[in-house]
């Protein structure tokens, strides 16, 4: 077939691709018991697979994995199939790419070739047999080959020698592991995914697939991604299956797969997916939360400026109160408010008001947290400058708005005076009460540091030049309990050369954590204010362990919550925590941001006082 279609390399260039989940399950569900081969249903029953394909399509698969897992000759030989290997391979790839063309994107096609029975087979037959199966799945459309599930670093190199019979085809080596990141023979993954020998044919990407379930998968994908240079392929299975009335049951949420594969994107992944147990359903899930926030750029956010003078931007002192209590080393403090559901703002004045009585420096304005639906915080921010007389420091998020809207946004806010702002990418629309909504994401927050930097300078991200320029303080996030620490250390390094002035934290519970990520970034010389969450229950704790982004609350303080039981001893020994947190901590940073729960903002000034 003409090969003029994108290919992995090129997609993948675009983000983070979805695959699909699992054929074996979709096909059991659409009740084909185990008696018969599965594969050959790409001959007796193309219908069927047909569907399964345009399931996974319409939920937002990036590429479709032919029915072909079992399709060599040795495995059909039990089903008297032998000779029919060629063409249910064939046609497994054109049922395949029959979907994917007729889809409304690009969509690849991945040819599945499952491990094989080869204890008895020379080295020469096992490869007649896996070129024998790639040579038909490459002449019915596929766009490469995965091995998939492959047992050993045996088996992966002799599917890779395997491979000098078609040097014309790309392919994935995905690996099954067990709990302890090792092969089914006990390898390490370091072992399992070491490089292959220069003179033999490359692999474009590495996979890791099948297993326990995501959890299982998790530490493996920590390890895999120090030892391989080339993108890596994570499709856990649904978890372990339990045995009800005789059916194979998985009871993995397709929520709890996605938060799953959210931490394997963090990490480093670049393609995630299902395997045994997971669904159309589990792939839309994925589909819909991670393709937002996974689109990279391929070409920059602002736009060169060559005609145009760069003007000298304010020094930090010059911008603000807060910028320059923050250049002179002075201590900061500030409390959350979270804009209002409806439009009155007077209770939000009157509490800034009262903050700004006692002393506190800045009121921070989040932007839709957790993807909820609230009056504009830039209203809100500008409320509370004109009528409570304090500076706000604008939360401003990447998620609902493209680079022009969020561009006359950054004008709107030079235009009401509010100059503090904290760039943040955005909680997906998934977390909130409008889980069909559309993330936009055209930046994240290294990007939009960069236009507003531009913007400081006179230039706007179209090149052209604004009078008077924009005069923000540009604030970024940091999460000292990151998951992967040496991509969020890295992610701030980029912040702070596109711009990035000053910084807060995610809410910290583990002072220590942050002491050991300051050790590691305060180098780079812009203050970094602390965030600070007061709980205010033992379930307020549930809540932000179990379900806030980036927030990670050690077993030592649930359990200190736990230890009390009165809805007052909670709080009190919340603000104890946080107090503790603070004093830890004070000598470190540059002030802290202390968050009001349920808008109390007596409970913040209990941590501050």
């Amino acid at each position: 077939m003409p090969r003029n279609k994108p290919t992995f390399t090129d997609t993948l260039a675009r983000g983070v691709l979805v695959f699909d989940g699992a054929m074996g399950t979709e096909i059991y569900r659409h009740h084909v018991f185990t008696n018969r081969s599965f594969d050959e249903l790409c001959l007796s029953d193309p219908k069927l697979i047909e569907t399964i394909h345009r399931d996974y399509c319409e939920a937002g698969a990036d590429v479709l994995t032919t029915n072909t897992f079992g399709a060599q000759r040795l495995g059909l030989e039990k089903y008297g199939l032998a000779d029919k290997a060629r063409d249910i391979n064939r046609a497994g790839a054109t049922i395949a790419r029959r979907v994917a063309d007729a889809a409304d994107r690009p969509v690849l096609v991945a040819g599945s070739i499952g491990p094989l029975a080869t204890q008895w087979q020379s080295e020469d037959a096992i490869h007649e047999m896996i070129a024998e199966q790639v040579a038909a799945l490459w002449e019915g459309g596929a766009d490469f080959i995965i091995f998939e599930t492959q047992p050993s670093r045996t088996a992966i190199e002799q599917s890779s020698a395997a491979m000098r019979r078609h040097p014309e085809v790309p392919f994935i080596l995905s690996c099954m592991v067990a709990g302890q990141g090792e092969s089914v023979a006990g390898e390490p993954i370091e072992h399992l995914l070491a490089p292959l020998p220069d003179d033999g044919p490359q692999p474009i990407a590495w996979g890791l697939n099948c297993g326990t379930g995501p959890d299982g998968l998790l530490s493996a994908v920590e390890r895999a991604v120090r030892v391989i240079a080339l993108p890596l392929v994570v499709q856990p299975n649904a978890g372990l299956p339990k045995e009800i009335d005789h059916r194979k049951i998985y009871f993995c949420s397709p929520e709890y797969l996605t938060e799953y594969a959210k931490r394997f994107v963090n990490l480093g992944a670049s393609c995630v997916g299902g395997c045994c147990g997971t669904t159309p359903e589990h792939i839309r899930e994925m589909s819909r939360s991670i393709k937002p926030l996974s689109r990279r750029r391929t070409e920059p956010i602002v736009k060169a400026a060559s005609a145009v003078p760069l003007k000298p931007p304010a020094p930090l002192a010059e911008k603000s109160q807060f910028g320059k209590r923050l250049a002179a080393g002075e201590w900061v403090t500030s409390v959350e408010l979270v804009p209002p559901r409806g439009y009155d703002l007077s209770s939000t004045v009157a509490k800034s008001r009262t903050l700004r009585e006692r002393g506190v420096t800045a009121i921070n304005i989040p932007d839709g947290p957790r993807a909820s639906a609230r009056i504009s915080p830039l209203i809100t921010a500008e409320r509370i400058l004109r009528e409570a007389q304090i500076e706000p420091v604008l939360h401003f998020c990447c998620r609902d708005r493209n680079l022009i809207g969020m561009q006359a946004d950054l004008l709107a806010c030079a235009a009401c005076l509010v100059r503090n702002i904290l760039f943040v990418t955005g909680d997906p629309p998934k977390l909130g009460d409008y889980p069909h909504a559309t993330g936009v994401f055209d930046a994240d927050s290294i990007g939009m540091a960069a236009v507003q930097k531009r913007l400081n300078q006179g230039v706007d991200l179209g090149g052209q030049s604004i009078d008077p320029q924009t005069f923000a303080v540009i604030g970024v996030g940091l999460d000292p309990t990151a998951l992967d620490r040496k991509r969020e250390i890295d992610r701030f390094r980029q912040k702070i050369e596109s711009g990035a002035e000053s910084a807060i934290t995610q809410p910290v519970f583990d002072p220590d954590a942050l002491l050991r990520m300051l050790d590691e970034v305060q180098h780079h010389g812009i203050p970094i204010v602390a965030g600070i969450w007061p709980l205010i229950s033992y379930r307020n704790a549930l809540f932000m362990r179990n379900e806030v982004p980036g927030v990670v609350v050690p077993d030592a303080i649930m359990e200190r919550m736990a230890a009390v039981t009165s809805r007052e001893d909670q709080l009190a020994t919340g603000i104890e925590i946080a107090r503790e947190s603070v004093a830890r901590i004070r000598d470190r940073v540059a002030g802290i941001q202390v968050s009001a729960p349920m808008g109390n903002i007596e409970t913040a000034w209990a941590v501050i006082e």
